[in-house]
Parts: structure tokens; C-alpha cells; sequence
């Protein structure tokens, strides 16, 4: 064999197809519609936009890294900690605690 990086590249492709492109897809379209969430601060229902780019390519190494794009909610509220995130993740987790 003269080329064992041919080899090695095609692996490496081969296993980005096949496992990174399912899951950072699947992180996407799970976090790319808004949600409705309740705000811990104000104990009412909101719309929360979750940016799914950064949702999709963190969850290629890992749990995804949610941030809150927009909020029905803002702009009177725009420096909130996002604490109705931990909410989201926890209903969005395919296994339950």
C-alpha cells in the first residue's frame, strides 16, 4: 500500500458522514422552531428562539450549547440568565433522569 493517508482520509469521511451529519442535523431541527417556555423570573409563558446553528455544531461534540436568540419577552427583559433553558434541555433529553 503506498498511500496509507488515503486510507485514513477516507475513514475519517466516512465516519463524518455517517455519525457527525446525523447528529449535528438532528440537534438543528430539534432547536430551530421557537418554543414555549416559562420564565423562572416572571413565572409567565414565553416564546424563546434558540439559536440551532450554535445548538447543531456544539452537539458534534458533545451536549449542545443553548442560547436563547429571541424572546417574547425582550426587550424589557433582554439581560435575563436564560434560566428557562435548563428546562428545555431537560424535556429535549432522550433519556429521562
Amino acid at each position: 500500500m503506498g498511500a496509507p493517508w488515503i486510507v485514513i482520509a477516507a475513514i475519517l469521511a466516512i465516519a463524518l458522514l455517517y455519525v457527525l451529519v446525523p447528529v449535528v442535523t438532528d440537534a438543528f431541527r430539534r432547536y430551530r422552531r421557537r418554543k414555549i417556555l416559562r420564565c423562572p423570573e416572571t413565572g409567565r409563558d414565553t416564546e424563546v428562539g434558540i439559536d440551532a446553528s450554535k445548538a447543531a455544531l456544539t452537539s458534534a461534540f458533545g451536549p449542545p450549547v443553548l442560547r436563547v436568540k429571541d424572546c417574547s419577552l425582550w426587550p424589557e427583559r433582554k439581560d435575563c440568565e436564560q434560566g428557562c433553558l435548563p428546562h428545555l434541555r431537560e424535556a429535549d433529553s432522550p433519556h429521562p433522569r
